[in-house]
C-alpha cells in the first residue's frame, strides 16, 4: 500500500475517531436528561436500553478505529488478521478499520 494511501487512511480513521467520540460525548449529555419522574417508567427503561445499545456500538467502533490506527503505526495495516493476505483497497475505502479480507469475513457469517 502506497504511503500516500496510508496518509489518506490515517486521515480518514482520525476523522472517524473524532466523529464517534463526539457522538459518545453527545449521548453522555443526553443520558442525564431522562426524567425519572416520568409516568411511564417502561418508556424510560426502553429509551435507556436504546441509548446503552448505541453507546456500546460506538465504543466498539472507537476500539476498531484505534486498532486500525495502531496497525498503521506498526506497519501491519491492510493485512487480514485471519489469513494474512492483503485486504483490497475497495474494502478499506468502505471500511477503513476492516480487520479481515472479504473471503475471511464471509466465512465468519
Amino acid at each position: 500500500m502506497a504511503e500516500t494511501t496510508h496518509a489518506d487512511r490515517r486521515a480518514q480513521l482520525t476523522a472517524e475517531r473524532e466523529r464517534v467520540y463526539r457522538e459518545l460525548l453527545a449521548l453522555g449529555v443526553d443520558r442525564s436528561s431522562y426524567d425519572d419522574g416520568f409516568a411511564d417508567s417502561g418508556q424510560v427503561t426502553a429509551e435507556r436500553g436504546e441509548v446503552d445499545a448505541i453507546v456500546g456500538s460506538l465504543r466498539e467502533a472507537l476500539l476498531e478505529v484505534d486498532a486500525a490506527l495502531g496497525k498503521l503505526e506498526a506497519g501491519t495495516y491492510g493485512r487480514c488478521e485471519t489469513c494474512g493476505e492483503d485486504i483490497v483497497d475497495a474494502r478499506l475505502e468502505a471500511m477503513p478499520a476492516a480487520r479481515s479480507c472479504m473471503a475471511c469475513a464471509s466465512k465468519r457469517r
